[in-house]
């Protein structure tokens, strides 16, 4: 029986350390599995996001796939909204401030949060909560008490604080006050184990030791691999654009992922799909000695990518649409439309094109458009814009074309 249950465990611990960076300490996780496993008592597995902008992307879901093995495996997942944390702003990586994000914001933001998580995690089995029930009702008292269990030579540790303040850049109060915080979560849910990425370490340890302080049972801290952005040097972030959205349509996304450096192709297989670990040492090998061509190895990257947010048929489309575009030179045969309002056309039918993007939510601002047509990304019916002053005549069925992925049909 103790030898079932050590098997057990030892089996599930194996999975669990597939594709993650480091587990601290690894052999109390592996004594929690066994108590799992033996006394049929489910792991609480803690994982916070910020909702510091609307949409979830590839980065995010590097933590998500591990928290589904996690449930996979039986155990319960805590999805921690932080719409209080979010509100000052999670100073890892960062050299600077970050800017303050209003109470509406953060909300608005929050909305999807949980609609784009289920995309990946099991709904049965994941609770979710948001951190402001537990962190807007401490007073000053409350904090204090918890501040005193942290020191500043503790927090100045931590590689971004320490670099700041070396640099003599400014380190706002309220940006000590965010590990303690996220701290205080794991201390709320009384978790097993909390994930994040590997930027993320100094905010789990910083969990352990609260939770040891106020005599909980301390949590176990596991890092997942940062994943590289479409720019090829830093991580995936939206602030960054060089993000690709678990919402994306399934031709963006899918032209995204082409538009990746070669040299991430192993890691994208390895970290964001559910290709066997094998299956991806094998493309690595065939990549390496040149039997594999990377334009095909990276569509199916791609393929695979779309099958798991938008299922098998869209992924074959996306993959052939994809290929009308940029082999044959041709438009999708799938083209979103979308409405002219008639407010932004002028009296003799003539549109303004900047105004005419951003209306359709083809570039985010005023200067994104205008620096779309400097760059000759703009194009109305194959002819292109050459003037970020141009009015246009549009009719229903024009089809507009900004960057190398993003069609409009225009319906006036």
């Amino acid at each position: 029986m103790i030898k079932d249950i050590e098997d057990k465990a030892k089996e599930q611990l194996e999975r669990i350390k597939l594709g993650t960076v480091e587990i601290i300490p690894e052999v109390e996780l592996f004594e929690r599995l066994k108590s799992s496993i033996e006394n049929n008592k489910p792991l609480k597995v803690k994982f916070g996001v910020d909702p510091t902008s609307t949409d979830l992307h590839l980065g995010h879901a590097v933590p998500l796939r591990k928290l589904r093995l996690f449930q996979d495996l039986g155990h319960e997942v805590i999805l921690i909204i932080g719409d209080f944390t979010a509100m000052i702003g999670d100073p890892s990586g960062q050299t600077v401030t970050r800017p303050p994000l209003s109470r509406d914001q953060v909300l608005e933001n929050a909305k999807t949060y949980t609609e784009q998580a289920f995309k990946i995690l099991n709904k049965e089995r994941t609770k979710v909560v948001y951190n402001s029930e537990w962190l807007s009702r401490l007073t000053l008292e409350d904090l204090l008490r918890l501040t005193s269990k942290f020191t500043v030579a503790r927090l100045l540790e931590r590689d971004d604080f320490f670099k700041r303040y070396k640099e003599q850049k400014p380190i706002a109060l309220h940006e000590f006050l965010y590990p303690v915080m996220v701290a205080y979560d794991s201390v709320m849910v009384k978790c097993d184990i909390e994930m994040g990425g590997t930027d993320q370490k100094f905010n789990l340890l910083a969990g352990r030791e609260l939770m040891r302080a106020m005599n909980l049972t301390p949590q176990i801290c596991l890092t997942t691999p940062i994943l590289v952005g479409t720019d090829g040097t830093r991580k995936m972030s939206k602030s960054y654009g060089n993000y690709v959205g678990l919402t994306d349509e399934p031709f963006e996304m899918f032209g995204k992922i082409m538009s990746i450096d070669d040299s991430l192709m192993v890691s994208y297989y390895t970290l964001c799909t559910d290709v066997e670990l094998a299956k991806v040492e094998e493309i690595r090998e065939g990549l390496e000695n040149g039997v594999l061509h990377p334009a095909e190895v990276k569509r199916d990257l791609a393929e695979a990518i779309v099958r798991l947010y938008h299922g098998e048929d869209m992924a074959k489309l996306a993959r052939k649409e994809f290929d009308r575009v940029f082999k044959q030179k041709e438009v999708p045969q799938k083209i979103p439309e979308k409405r002219i309002p008639p407010e932004i056309v002028k009296a003799d039918g003539r549109v303004w094109v900047v105004k005419l993007l951003t209306t359709l939510g083809l570039a985010q601002s005023s200067s994104e458009a205008r620096r779309f047509i400097e760059q000759g990304g703009v194009r109305i019916n194959e002819k292109e814009v050459r003037s970020v002053d141009d009015e246009v005549f549009v009719s229903s069925g024009d089809v507009i074309k900004v960057g190398k992925r993003k069609f409009v049909k225009l319906i006036v």
